[in-house]
This record gives structure tokens, C-alpha cells and sequence, in this order.
């Protein structure tokens, strides 16, 4: 079960911006863990610590392709005065059988390959002669080309210290160290660290599976012709987007005509594939607004418990919103409103933490800073609503982009931030220091 019950309240109340991130925020429930192969687990949560089984390296080895030798037989080895070692034979990464380094013998040796026993010390290839007898070589052929090299003798012309060029048993992490944390999320390092450490599978929540739909008669697909009064969805493109943004498996359905029985439907036949809902569109009071028209229920007979209950926000842009669970597994569904910035900073202030949230993570919201807003005139707003204006943030000063209407995309093209202003401010200054959100 993913979900407790929201809060309900008259039809008059006006809720805060706090009051309905927090009910959604104390709705909605972190999923359940599963195990997870490696790759089906990148950008899942952890749920436990992984600990160190083996030490990282597992052995000795060498950090770089040269001959395996003891610290006294190359002291004092110069181009003039080379040290001459019998090569004792070839050690190659993966090797299980290693051969033991005697005084004046050397191992030709492979990065990554065991430091065999009786070795001190690795020297650079590029610091002898290669087997060649003349002068500083500057690699070394292929084993299958010169297999004479594993044998004969070859020419040191530099000392190295002891443990030079070798990477040391339990140089990285050492078995019983703390390898991840619980609540870590797991990205391609922490992926090649799991693999690195032989495990194969982890224990994580999974990324949630979000079903993102709009609804409009007016909507029409990319790449499909507009007639006289239609327009492309964008908002939908929008949230799935924002969606997997923000760490989820995301599913665009297509949009949906004003039809409360379609729409309805159409719903119930997603939540097969839904963690969450989320819809765009039809919340707020008018004739054709169909997403009020088949949510706005208490509580279905056969899915008790369940319901969605549409308020008004003290916010701008983003005043009506819809919030509530469906079907038989109680599905959190957020309806938002159809223009496309309110759509999208409601996602920010909503969607985005209830996904984050049902990832399992502590920390669900956009950072936020102060900046100093810069600005031609003063930006007013609304006294008892929250406005959040598009932005550009740079070094601690914020910038307005494009006017208040929410219908324009362009401008949320160009914003990076939002301008938080507060419900008791109806003026903003500029050079006066305001709330911002990061949005990456």
C-alpha cells in the first residue's frame, strides 16, 4: 500500500502551499523494497549498507606494465650502468600460478597483475631496454609476437623504492568497510562499485512508475496538423519529462477529449502501470473541466477509502489543484492545472517531492537559496498568495524572465529558478534579497 488517506476540508478553504505539500507529502509511502540485478537497480534507492566482502584490490598488483624485481638488485641502476636481471618468465592479469622473483631475476609483469611472490618493486617498461639490449624501449610487444621476451635477460636503467608502481592489497576499500550507505542512489559509480565488490544483486526501492496524461479537446500531437482552434500538447511531454527527471519510470498517455467517461476509463485502464497519477488539465470551474468532473468523488463503493479532492491554493500561478488516491491499491493521483507553467510549477512544488518521496529519500525538494533580485521595475504580486516567477540565477543575483501569464512556454524555456515571493508581500524591490528555487 503506497498511501494513507488525505485530508479532506470544506469546499471553501483555501490552502496554503504548505498545507498541501505537507498532506500529499504525509499521503504518500516510500515503496516497498525489492532485489534488484545491477543494472535494473541504477537510479533505485538502497534500503540497506553494503559492506566490503573482499578487499579492493584483492591482492598486490601492478599499476603499470615493466618487471617485477627486488628493491637491491636495480639500486644505483643507470643508462650508463644498467642493471642486468635474467628474465624469469611472463606474470599476465588473471594469473593464478605466480612465479617467485630470486635475487638478480626479474618477472616481465602486467598491469593489474598479481606482484608475484620475491618482488619488491615494479619498474616501467620505459625504464629498461625491453630484453632488446640497447636502449630505453618504449613498450613492449605482444606475447604471442615475442614470447622470447618472458626469457633472457634485460637492462634496468633506473632504481625504483620499494612498493613503487604497485597498487597494494586494500588500497581502495578493505573487507568489512562500509561500501554504500542506505539511501544512497545508485548511478554508473556506485553500480562499478557493487560489481567491483561481486555482488550482483541489491535490495533497493524501485523507481516508481509514474502515468503522466492530459485532457483537452484542444490538444493535438506533435507533428500532426492544427486546425482553427487546436493546439500541441506540450504539457504532458512537460511532466514526463520532469518526471524522469526527477527519478522515475515515466508514461506518457495521449491526450484525452472532454469526456468525464473516457477520461475515467481511461485512468483506470493506466493504473495497471501506475505508482502515481498525474494529470494536466480540467480542474478548475469550468463547464468543461473533466477532470473535476469524474474525480470529484468522496469515495467509490468498491474502493473504499479511495477519492480526490479538488481545493484552491493561495498560490500563483497554480491556484486550483486536485489531490487523492484511486483504485483498488489506493494510486496517489495529483491533478494539476492545464496551463503550462502552472502545470509545471506545480510539478516542482508537488509531483516532484511525492516521487522522490515514494524513491525513498529524505531529502525530496528542489534546493533553494537567497539571492538579490535584479530587475527593472519592482515585481508585484497578489497580498495572500505565494507567487512563484520564472528566473535566472547567477552568482547569487536573480533575474525575471518573461511576465507573469501562465501560458508562456517560452519564457519557461529560459527560467532555471523560481522567485519565491511571499504571501504578505505585494511589491519586491529589486536589490532586495528573496527565496529562490533551484531547478537544476
Amino acid at each position: 500500500m503506497s498511501t494513507a488517506a488525505p485530508r479532506t476540508a470544506g469546499p471553501d478553504h483555501l490552502w496554503s502551499v504548505d498545507e498541501h505539500l505537507d498532506d500529499i507529502l504525509a499521503t504518500v509511502r516510500p515503496l516497498e523494497p525489492i532485489e534488484l540485478h545491477l543494472l535494473d537497480a541504477q537510479g533505485c534507492v538502497l534500503v540497506e549498507d553494503i559492506t566490503v566482502p573482499v578487499s579492493l584490490p584483492p591482492f598486490d598488483n601492478s599499476s603499470m606494465d615493466g618487471y617485477a624485481v627486488r628493491v637491491a638488485d636495480v639500486a644505483g641502476a643507470s643508462e650508463q650502468y644498467p642493471a642486468a636481471l635474467e628474465v624469469v618468465g611472463d606474470v599476465a592479469a588473471g594469473q593464478a600460478d605466480l612465479l617467485h622473483v630470486g635475487p638478480g631475476q626479474a618477472a616481465r609483469i602486467m598491469t593489474g597483475a598479481p606482484l608475484p611472490p620475491g618482488a619488491e618493486t615494479v619498474v616501467p617498461v620505459e625504464w629498461t631496454d625491453g630484453g632488446l639490449g640497447e636502449g630505453p624501449v618504449t613498450g613492449m610487444r605482444a606475447g604471442s609476437l615475442d614470447p622470447e621476451g618472458a626469457t633472457g635477460q634485460v637492462r634496468v636503467h633506473r632504481p625504483a623504492e620499494a612498493r613503487a608502481h604497485v597498487r597494494a592489497k586494500g588500497s581502495d576499500v578493505k573487507a568489512g568497510d562500509r561500501a554504500l550507505a542506505a539511501g544512497t542512489v545508485l548511478g554508473p559509480p556506485q553500480i562499478s562499485l557493487l560489481a567491483a565488490i561481486g555482488r550482483g544483486t541489491v535490495r533497493v526501492r524501485p523507481r516508481p512508475r509514474v502515468v503522466v496524461l492530459s485532457t483537452g479537446s484542444e490538444l493535438v500531437q506533435p507533428d500532426e496538423e492544427l486546425r482553427s482552434g487546436q493546439i500541441y500538447d506540450s504539457n504532458s511531454f512537460a511532466l514526463t519529462a520532469a518526471a524522469r527527471d526527477a527519478g522515475a519510470i515515466a508514461y506518457r498517455v495521449g491526450a484525452v477529449a472532454d469526456d468525464a467517461t473516457t477520461l475515467r476509463d481511461t485512468i483506470e485502464d493506466q493504473l495497471v502501470r501506475a505508482d502515481l497519477m498525474v494529470t494536466t488539465g480540467g480542474v478548475s470551474v469550468g463547464a468543461y473541466d473533466v477532470v473535476k468532473e469524474a474525480l470529484s468523488y468522496a469515495a467509490d463503493e468498491d474502493e473504499p477509502g479511495s477519492g480526490v479532492e479538488f481545493r484552491k491554493l493561495a498560490m500563483q500561478p497554480g491556484k486550483p489543484q486536485g489531490f487523492g488516491s484511486i483504485g483498488p491499491d489506493h494510486t496517489p493521483l495529483l491533478a494539476l492545472p492545464g496551463n503550462p507553467v502552472s502545470s509545471y510549477v506545480s510539478f516542482e512544488l508537488f509531483v516532484r517531492p511525492a516521487i522522490r518521496t515514494l524513491m525513498g529519500l529524505t531529502d525530496v525538494h528542489r534546493p533553494r537559496a537567497r539571492a538579490k533580485l535584479t530587475a527593472d521595475r519592482a515585481l508585484t504580486s497578489p497580498r495572500g498568495r505565494r507567487q512563484f516567477l520564472r528566473a535566472r540565477y547567477t552568482d547569487g543575483t536573480v533575474t525575471p524572465v518573461g511576465g507573469a501569464g501562465s501560458h508562456l512556454v517560452a519564457a519557461l524555456a529560459q527560467a532555471d529558478a523560481l522567485i519565491v515571493v511571499p504571501e504578505d508581500a505585494e511589491s519586491v524591490a529589486p536589490g532586495t534579497e528573496v527565496e529562490v528555487v533551484l531547478l537544476g
